[in-house]
């Protein structure tokens, strides 16, 4: 990180072992022992630049040639994978996919950090083609592109220990045209697992974000994944699309570029001996509740406030029991925000056992970071986010199915962009299909 922030010489004096787990006596002692000395050397070691522009190559230029096993090897050894197999992204490949794109191929889309490097139409392509993409996949991907370099996102926070995983949210006729799934086994199916390891390729080769190295994920990550709203159950029950809501027209797609810290647990609110059919919606809800509070890391989401996000996917017949009840989908994360909640006494306790600036919910109100009426006895419960309005319903899977899911993840906002697409791309998508 110091090297592409313009300090390549910095000095690191690391600290032995894992910190928090120690007792004060070994922290001394590691401090007066080790710490110190690599302070000092850290300090006063000679600085030796390297040449940095001596490894700058042209965009465009070979950088090896060789059969499939070479290429892979020396892709590899390079760390521009993420350790499967590449398609070589050679000049005629990277060339069809520009054809998708009315940019320039060396236009800046974004700067990504943490290398701060520009992502561009070609190295946007690059990436695509090792991925497997299609070269329709462009316009998506630029999109993409555009939203997490948005500083509103917060990239650079994707290093975190916490082991996030950025995804995509598509809506717009573009999810049919690219045939993008939103149904049964989504994540999995059609092209969306391609689209995910682009957008995870990118983020190694143009972000900089390589495991172990600047993506200190604890336990690591799986690939980030791509999912399509079922925008046809939405139009069924009376909910508008995820882009809808947030000011877009229905003919526009757009690409939402949002992260989470789990993946799994489905929540599963139906069941034909159990309640009424008078009170299955509040089931359902109080189901979802539940799943969230198993979902989220209660003294991080309170201590970042705004600074969460919440997906919660529903299949479509879950949420048409809560349509045909009235619900709209701001009523569901109304709910969802207010009886999603936490003890106040218990929140306490973790967040000083966390060794952080704040120690308890009164010092986070104090500070501003939640509203007043936050403040609450340590007997009490309060909602476990900051606000309604970190909650987002989309609706998708297995439409013969009652689950709901909760996609939930701190550090960072969602971000919506247009996806552009060129003046030929009803031929380009029509060439395609033949």
């Amino acid at each position: 990180m110091a090297s592409w922030l313009g300090a390549p010489d910095l000095g690191i004096a690391e600290y032995p072992g894992a910190l928090n787990l120690n007792s004060e006596v070994d922290v001394r002692e590691k401090l007066e022992t080790v710490v110190f000395d690599r302070i000092i050397a850290g300090l006063t070691k000679p600085a030796t630049s390297p040449n940095v522009a001596s490894d700058m190559r042209k965009p465009e230029e070979i950088v090896f040639r060789g059969t499939l096993k070479e290429v892979n090897r020396f892709f590899r050894t390079k760390g521009w994978t993420d350790g499967l197999a590449i398609i070589p992204p050679t000049v005629e490949e990277v060339e069809d996919f520009l054809r998708h794109t009315d940019r320039s191929p060396d236009e800046e889309i974004a700067i990504l950090p943490q290398a701060n490097l520009r992502a561009t139409p070609r190295n946007i392509a690059a990436n695509a083609v090792m991925a497997g993409c299609r070269p329709e996949f462009m316009p998506l991907l630029i999109a993409a592109v555009e939203a997490i370099g948005d500083p509103h996102f917060q990239l650079m926070n994707l290093g975190s220990t916490g082991c996030k995983t950025p995804w995509l949210l598509v809506n717009g006729p573009i999810v049919k045209q690219l045939g993008i799934e939103y149904g049964i086994g989504l994540r999995s199916r059609g092209p969306n697992p391609v689209l995910g390891r682009a957008l995870g390729l990118i983020l190694n080769n143009v972000a900089g974000f390589k495991a172990g190295d600047t993506l200190m994920g604890t336990f690591g990550y799986y690939l980030p994944f791509v999912l399509a709203e079922d925008e046809d159950a939405c139009g069924e029950i009376g909910w508008p699309p995820y882009h809808v809501e947030h000011g877009f027209s229905k003919g526009t797609s757009t690409v939402t570029a949002r992260a989470t810290v789990y993946w799994g647990g489905q929540g599963t609110p139906g069941d034909p001996l159990g309640p009424s059919a008078e009170s299955l919606p509040e089931s359902i809800l109080k189901v979802a509740c539940k799943h969230q509070e198993r979902n989220t890391i209660t003294e991080l989401s309170l201590h970042h406030g705004l600074r969460n996000q919440v997906a919660m996917l529903m299949t479509p017949p879950t949420a048409k029991v809560l349509a045909n009840a009235g619900y709209s989908k701001r009523d569901v994360a109304e709910y969802l925000w207010q009886n999603t909640r936490a003890n106040v006494g218990e929140e306490n306790w973790l967040m000083a056992a966390h060794c952080g600036r704040y120690n308890t919910v009164h010092d986070l109100v104090k500070a501003g970071l939640l509203p007043k009426w936050f403040d609450a006895h340590p007997g009490e419960t309060i909602p476990m986010f900051a606000s309604a309005d970190l909650f987002d319903v989309v609706v998708c899977g297995d439409a013969h199915r009652d689950k709901l899911m909760s996609l939930w993840s701190n550090y960072f906002r969602p971000v919506t962009r247009e996806i552009r697409l060129p003046a030929r791309w009803d031929t380009l998508v029509a060439e395609a299909e033949r």
